[in-house]
C-alpha cells in the first residue's frame, strides 16, 4: 500500500479537528447552523495553518446530503467526494499558476450554471493575491453579485496585495500562527495513534522548528521518522535540524551569569562541535532569556514545567532584569551580525563576547565591565532630528571653561542616572560615559568608541527625555567619541570597586589559617578565580 504523508493523512475533516483556529471555527459554525452564510470569504494567514482545509470543510458542510450544518456527516457521497478531492461542484483554482484574465473569465462564465450535484457551487481560489489586476477587475462584478448558488472562498498568505475593492466584498478571517505547544500536542496525538515510539524532547524541537505551521511540523515529523528508521529520538532530531540541546544553551547563560569568559567559550566550543545553525542557537538563547524574564517580572504567571525549570528559577534570582533585557537585545540583533562575520561561529562568539563585555560583573580575568581594547569603530548613523545628536562622533575636545567645564557646576552623573531611572541598554550607555559639559540645553558626554553601537536612535532620544525629567528642564544629548578611552565613568568606578572587593576576598582566603594548613598538608592550591566575595 502506498504510504501517505502525515500532513495529508491527518488533515482535519471536521471543524472540531482543527487546532488553534477556534475564533474562525466558531464564526463559521454559527453561520452554517443559522443559515446566515456570506457569499464570499477570505482566509488569510501564514502557510500551513489551515486556510484551504477550512475552506474544504466549509464546502462539505454546505453540501452534505444530511443537510447544511457545521457538522457534516463525513460518510455520504458528497462528503466522501470532497475528502477525496473529486467533488465536481468544488472548483479549486491555484491563482499562482492561473493568474490571467482568461482564467477568471472562464470561472465567471461557468458560475451562472447551477451546481451539478450539490446545493452550492463552491470556488476555492488559493493564493488569490497572485491574480493580475485585470483578472481582479474581471472578478469583481461576480464577486459582488454572485448567483445564489455560488460561494467564493479565497485564501492568501499576503492579504496586503489584494485590492481594497476585493477586500470590501469578503468576510475576512485571519488564521493564527500556531504555538509550539499546540503543534507538539497534535504531533504527540498522531504518533500515539500511529503506534510510533518517540522521545518528548524531540517533539519539542520539531514544534519549535515548525515556526507556527502545522503542515511544516508534520512534514518535519515525517522527515525525522525517516531519519530515525521509524522511531523519533531527540538526538536524531537535533542532528537533522542542526539544533542543540537546550541544556547546552542554558550553559551559555549560566556562564554569563557567572561572568566566566573561559566557561562561555568552552560552552560555545561544545555547541560548535555539533555544526549547528548558529542563528538558531541565538534564537534558543533569546527564548531562554524570555522565560527567565517572565519569572522575574511576571511571577504570578504559571511557570513552565520543563526539565530546565529549576535552573531557570535560579538564573532568574541571580541575573539583573536589566541585564536580561540587554542580553536578549544582543541575541536577537546578533543574527544579522552572523551573516556579516567571516564565518558563522565567529559571528556567534562575538555576540556572546558582546554580552560578556557589557555585563556588570563578568569574565574570569577580572576585567569585566571594562571597555574592550580601544579601537576605531564606525560611528553610528546621525540622528534625523530631535533631542539628541549621537553621531558622527567628533574627536574628544579639551574641557570647556567656566560653568560648562566645571565639575562644583555639573550635576553628579551617577546620581542623575539613578534619578532618571535609566534601565537596560540606556543604562549600559550611560554608565560607560562621563559627563563633560552642560551648555545651555546641550549635555555633552564623553564616550569610548568601543561603546558607540549603543549611541543610536531612538534610544538616545528616549535617554534625553529621561535625563530632562530628572533635571527639571529640557536638554539635548551630544556624545563625543574618545579614541583613548574614557576613565572615571560609573562603570569604571564600579569595576574598580569590584576588583578591590575580589582581591580582598582572595587575600582573606589565602590568609585563612585552615586554608594554609590544607595547602601545607596536602600540597593543595586555591583555584584561581574560584573565590567569590560574599554578597553585601
Amino acid at each position: 500500500m502506498t504510504y501517505q504523508v502525515l500532513a495529508r493523512k491527518w488533515r482535519p475533516r471536521r471543524f472540531y479537528e482543527l487546532v488553534g483556529q477556534e475564533h474562525v471555527v466558531r464564526a463559521l459554525s454559527n453561520a452554517l447552523d443559522t443559515g446566515r452564510t456570506h457569499h464570499a470569504y477570505l482566509f488569510t494567514g501564514t502557510r500551513g495553518v489551515g486556510k484551504t482545509t477550512i475552506a474544504r470543510i466549509f464546502a462539505k458542510s454546505l453540501n452534505c446530503e444530511q443537510g447544511t450544518s457545521a457538522d457534516p456527516c463525513g460518510e455520504c457521497a458528497v462528503c466522501t467526494a470532497v475528502d477525496e478531492g473529486r467533488f465536481v461542484d468544488l472548483l479549486e483554482i491555484d491563482a499562482a499558476s492561473n493568474t490571467g484574465v482568461d482564467d477568471v473569465r472562464e470561472v465567471i462564465e461557468n458560475a451562472q450554471y447551477a451546481p451539478t450535484r450539490g446545493r452550492y457551487k463552491v470556488y476555492l481560489v488559493d493564493e488569490v493575491h497572485m491574480l493580475s489586476r485585470s483578472a481582479f477587475n474581471a472578478l469583481l462584478k461576480t464577486l459582488e453579485e454572485p448567483p445564489p448558488h455560488v460561494k467564493f472562498l479565497l485564501a492568501t498568505t499576503d492579504p496586503q496585495k489584494l485590492p481594497v475593492t476585493v477586500l470590501s466584498r469578503c468576510l475576512k478571517f485571519n488564521l493564527k500562527r500556531l504555538l509550539p505547544e499546540q503543534i507538539r500536542a497534535q504531533m504527540q496525538r498522531i504518533l500515539e495513534a500511529e503506534g510510533v515510539a518517540f522521545e518528548a524532547p524531540g517533539l519539542g524541537e520539531l514544534a519549535r522548528a515548525a515556526d507556527g505551521s502545522m503542515r511544516d511540523g508534520l512534514s518535519l515529523l515525517d522527515q525525522a521518522l525517516a531519519y530515525g528508521s521509524g522511531v523519533l529520538k531527540a538526538a536524531d532530531v537535533r542532528a537533522m535540524l542542526g539544533s542543540v540541546e537546550r541544556s547546552r544553551v542554558l550553559g551559555l547563560v549560566q556562564a554569563l551569569a557567572d561572568g566566566d569568559g573561559r566557561a562561555l567559550m568552552e560552552r560555545s566550543g561544545e555547541i560548535a562541535a555539533f555544526s549547528p545553525d548558529f542563528g538558531g542557537v541565538l534564537n534558543e538563547t533569546a527564548d531562554l532569556l524570555h522565560r527567565i524574564q517572565l519569572r522575574q517580572l511576571v511571577p504570578q504567571l504559571p511557570a513552565d514545567e520543563g526539565d530546565d525549570a529549576p535552573a531557570l528559577d535560579q538564573l532568574a534570582k541571580r541575573l539583573d532584569p536589566q541585564d536580561v533585557q540587554l542580553y536578549y537585545q544582543f541575541a536577537t540583533h546578533g543574527r544579522a551580525d552572523i551573516n556579516l562575520a567571516p564565518d558563522a561561529r565567529t559571528g556567534f562568539e562575538m555576540v556572546l563576547l558582546r554580552m560578556l563585555a557589557f555585563a556588570p560583573q563578568s569574565s574570569d580575568d577580572g576585567t569585566a565591565g571594562q571597555s574592550p581594547e580601544t579601537r576605531p569603530v564606525p560611528a553610528p548613523a546621525p540622528a534625523k532630528s530631535g533631542d539628541s545628536n549621537p553621531a558622527p562622533m567628533p574627536p574628544s575636545p579639551p574641557p570647556q571653561a567656566g560653568n560648562a567645564g566645571d565639575n562644583d557646576g555639573l550635576p553628579d552623573w551617577e546620581t542623575l542616572i539613578e534619578r532618571a531611572q535609566l534601565r537596560g541598554p540606556m543604562r549600559a550607555l550611560a554608565i560607560n560615559a562621563r559627563l563633560h559639559s552642560l551648555q545651555h540645553d546641550t549635555l555633552e558626554l564623553l564616550l569610548d568608541r568601543s561603546h558607540a553601537e549603543l549611541a543610536v536612535e531612538p534610544m538616545t532620544s528616549q535617554m534625553a527625555e529621561h535625563i530632562s525629567k530628572a533635571l527639571g528642564r529640557k536638554v539635548r544629548l551630544r556624545f563625543i567619541g574618545s579614541e583613548d578611552g574614557v576613565d572615571d565613568t560609573p562603570a569604571a568606578r564600579a569595576e574598580q570597586q569590584r576588583r578591590h572587593i575580589q582581591q580582598a576576598a582572595e587575600q582573606a582566603i589565602e590568609d585563612d589559617p585552615l586554608v594554609q594548613k590544607i595547602k601545607r598538608d596536602f600540597d593543595a592550591r586555591v583555584v584561581p578565580k574560584s573565590v567569590r566575595p560574599l554578597d553585601s
